[in-house]
């Protein structure tokens, strides 16, 4: 008898296992940009198949987090100066809009969430979580964008949601005291409805960040890295 095939339920479940698995430690760089995907040693760690395993892949690959090459295999997508300045360049709009409509929309609720936010990443900050700092930024970030309460932004801003996160651990050795005051202030001006200032502080807070970061990013840089040729090594290796 032929082993019965997994449900349709069963196969997105393991993909979904596969691929919250990887993008955690794409993240936490556990697996470093320009790093070879080798679907075989993959499916083994992961104990899934190669189909739901595929299908993570391209899900994290419309992440931005990983390449694909057709007929040749898959890398983590390479980090470069440049992938970090137009992550920013559209933050630096987008984010400020966000704030802008926080300020003007959101609910106490929403409001007392923010605030937690806040309290999560100052209890980190104390117990010197680099992972936990770098994951409540990212997270108070997308709070502000789910508070704007407008669709379409969210739908433009949710697929640079895994490259903020993996940008906010790459570069978490900024000074994260002087983030989390930055995210206060930002907290403030929303729940006193100053779209205004909430506006301009958020515009501030990613722009003060822009020249930092793409130092640090560029320790991650593999911009002489061809994906086509890095992935071709998996058929010479």
């Amino acid at each position: 008898m032929t082993p019965a095939q997994p449900s349709e339920a069963g196969r997105r479940s393991l993909r979904d296992h596969a691929y919250e698995t990887l993008r955690r430690r794409i993240i936490e760089v556990e697996l470093q940009p320009g790093e070879r995907l080798v679907e075989r040693d993959l499916a083994t760690e992961l104990e899934v198949s190669r189909i739901p395993l595929r299908e993570a892949l391209r899900l994290l690959a419309a992440d931005g987090l990983v390449v694909l090459v057709p007929h040749r295999g898959a890398l983590v997508a390479p980090f470069t100066p440049t992938d970090v300045r137009d992550l920013f360049d559209v933050r630096e709009s987008l984010e400020s809009l966000a704030a802008r409509l926080a300020a003007e929309r959101a609910g106490e609720e929403g409001l007392e969430r923010l605030a937690a936010r806040l309290d999560v990443a100052r209890t980190a900050i104390r117990e010197q979580d680099r992972r936990a700092i770098a994951f409540a930024n990212a997270a108070f970030h997308t709070d502000i964008v789910d508070l704007a309460s407008n669709a379409l932004l969210s739908g433009v801003m949710r697929p640079l949601e895994a490259r903020m996160h993996w940008l906010f651990r790459l570069t978490a050795q900024r000074d994260p005291a002087q983030q989390c005051a930055e995210h206060q202030q930002l907290y403030e001006a929303v729940a006193a409805r100053d779209g205004d200032l909430a506006a301009r502080l958020a515009h501030e807070h990613v722009a003060d960040g822009r020249a930092t970061s793409l130092a640090l990013a560029a320790r991650w840089s593999h911009a002489d890295i061809d994906p086509q040729e890095v992935a071709a090594r998996r058929r010479r290796g």
